[in-house]
């Protein structure tokens, strides 16, 4: 406690600006996100909050993040639509897959799995990221223009024929749960369809066009009826926005330029008393939890997005960790990886519970937090609270933001949260991998392959074909140089330091076989070819494992069936030098002693010379 007070003032502005900066943020991931402002900056003002009270990185500001949101608006696209496009009937189950996200992340933390994350390889982040701005700059193009598809009643209209359908499968799905016989009283069918009014397929036609005009594929369907459709003054309230946030940097940047933009083209539209269009309205008072994430869970409507919650606090994991070297990088301090894990899980799991949109730890504002003079958790913590405070008094005045200027907001967004780093390194990887004559970097190709599946596709499923690629391409890399260092050869051809005194005359009756590295399922190919090489007139084998610290079980059995080979051939093995965890490995499968007992195992070559001057005779 003591050291949490140490540096009030500093905490205390680098706090202040940290939120400041948050809060059109907030307000802008929130509306993203398909849930409204609000959940924004509760997620920004729990997450601040509890993040840093029981984090493990001092200078870090937690809230909602590009990643984090764009993510969670394929969720909740997904959810409602699921849900007949009702938001309060979808709200629980959304809430619980952010919840179940936040506790999972605890669970990270409390196993120790928060120092795995670097070995994400970077062509994978890279193209995930690229691809988080490329969504945001597209999904928001519409707002941008001021063309909202669920209010184009001629767009809306084309999809009458589906929601007629959809209606109707849903009343036969209802009698069939009730027991009612449809062909044997299809009056009931009938009198239940006279009570669908104009205003319910209204609706139902409203869900699919929104669904059919969401994320990267439906905004660029139906681009050419927004573009026919735009509002001139939403577009010019955007466009302001964005001019001002990348103009209002070149003057200074002790003002956060997205504060200035959004106080600015908002004192625009509502001191001129524009005609445009608002954000939804901020609830004002103290946030409520929402219970009904506990009274009406159902395990049968969550088990479908079980694993969109790991993948979720799996991002959120990574997210927060980035940022968390990068404040030690500038604070010259080390963070701890599970203890941070344990506490973003606990803000995402409260924020989950009042209805906030998950995050993670947000670098530009952590980045903000230290150069304003934040140094310890208090600083977190009171970015979290300016923003509770902002949601008290200004709730109101907030809910009259235009919806056009947070979208200009979140083009800037899109356009920073590229990775310009790994876009610019394509021309000059190294060509490591061909096909016929074309030569590419198979780097370059993950990046790609993420980016495009990503933006186009999925999310989730794009990062985890990157990861099987890239870990494919490495264990194939790492297989290839261990087979390249570990060639099979007779002893005359490779002589180890230790091995010159060998008498000439046994040459010919022992091999010597040396392994270079792990061997694994990546390296076993050339060592299935040490049987076919050994001379016949070698009856005595001797494996050095001095350089072999890793054995897995591919090659373990590998080892058994080559020793097996041999054993039938009348040959004895001498082992040298054996580590401890392949020599584990061995003894589970009674490799030892069954095959090599205890007095063919030698510490040192020395010794099992010896054992051969002894024990070999010279046949040859």
């Amino acid at each position: 406690m003591k050291n949490l007070f140490s540096n009030i003032k500093g905490d205390a502005f680098g706090g202040i600006t940290a939120g400041i900066v948050a809060l059109p943020l907030a307000l802008a991931f929130g509306v993203s996100s398909g849930l409204g402002p609000s959940a924004g900056l509760y997620g920004a003002i729990f997450i601040s909050f509890f993040a840093a009270l029981f984090g493990g990185t001092s200078t870090q500001i937690s809230g909602p993040t590009a990643p984090m949101t764009a993510v969670s608006m394929v969720i909740i696209a997904g959810i409602i639509a699921a849900n007949d496009g009702d938001v309060n009937k979808a709200l629980p189950v959304i809430l619980t897959v952010f919840l179940l996200a936040g506790l999972m992340q605890i669970g990270l933390g409390a196993l120790g799995l928060g120092k795995y994350i670097r070995y994400i390889p970077y062509p994978v982040v890279s193209g995930f990221m690229t691809a988080i701005g490329v969504i945001i700059l597209i999904t928001q193009i519409l707002p941008s223009l001021g063309y909202y598809p669920k209010e184009d009643l001629e767009y809306v209209n084309q999809f009458k024929p589906q929601s007629e359908e959809i209606i109707l499968k849903n009343i036969l799905r209802e009698e069939a749960g009730e027991g009612v016989l449809v062909l044997e009283n299809f009056k009931e069918t009938i009198t239940r369809a006279e009570k669908i009014t104009e205003e319910d397929i209204l609706r139902e036609s409203k869900t699919l066009a929104g669904k059919k005009a969401s994320g990267v594929l439906g905004t660029i369907k139906v681009l050419p009826r927004a573009l026919q459709n735009t509002k001139w003054l939403e577009l010019a309230l955007s466009i302001g926005t964005i001019i001002i946030i990348y103009g209002f940097k070149r003057i200074t940047k002790l003002i956060p330029s997205t504060l200035v933009a959004l106080i600015v083209m908002s004192g625009i539209a509502i001191g001129f008393g524009l005609n445009y269009r608002p954000i939804e309205e901020i609830p004002s008072g103290l946030p409520i939890p929402n219970i009904e994430i506990f009274t009406q869970f159902k395990l049968s409507s969550l088990t479908p997005y079980i694993f969109t919650a790991l993948t979720l606090s799996l991002l959120g994991a990574i997210d927060s960790l980035l940022t968390s070297v990068v404040a030690d990088n500038m604070t010259k301090t080390k963070h701890k990886p599970n203890k941070e894990l344990v506490g973003q899980g606990i803000g995402n799991s409260i924020a989950a519970v009042f209805g906030g949109i998950p995050g993670a730890g947000a670098t530009i504002r952590t980045v903000v937090n230290i150069t304003s003079g934040g140094k310890t958790k208090l600083s977190g913590m009171i970015a979290g609270l300016l923003l509770f405070v902002i949601l008290l008094g200004l709730g109101p005045v907030a809910s009259k933001i235009p919806a056009a200027v947070l979208a200009g907001i979140l083009v800037t967004v899109g356009i920073g949260v590229m990775d310009y780093k790994g876009l610019k390194a394509i021309p000059n990887l190294p060509k490591d991998v061909s096909i016929g004559p074309v030569k590419f970097s198979m780097e370059v190709v993950i990046m790609l392959t993420v980016l495009i599946l990503s933006t186009f596709w999925n999310l989730v499923y794009a990062v985890g074909i990157g990861l099987v690629i890239a870990s494919l391409m490495f264990m194939k890399k790492i297989g290839d140089l261990t087979a390249e260092r570990s060639d099979v050869k007779p002893l005359k051809e490779e002589t180890w330091a230790d091995e010159f005194g060998f008498p000439e005359n046994l040459k010919e009756e022992v091999f010597i076989k040396h392994i270079k590295g792990p061997l694994f399922f990546g390296s076993t190919s050339e060592f299935q070819q040490l049987a076919a090489q050994i001379p016949d007139t070698a009856k005595t084998v001797v494996i050095r494992f001095d350089r072999m610290q890793y054995m897995d079980q591919t090659g373990l059995y590998v080892l058994e069936d080559i020793l097996l080979d041999l054993r039938k051939r009348g040959v004895d093995f001498l082992f040298v030098d054996l580590l401890p965890q392949p020599r584990y490995m061995m003894e589970r499968i009674d490799i030892i002693p069954d095959f090599v007992p205890e007095e063919h195992i030698f510490d040192t070559f020395n010794e099992c010379m010896k054992w051969i001057k002894e024990n070999v005779k010279d046949r040859y």
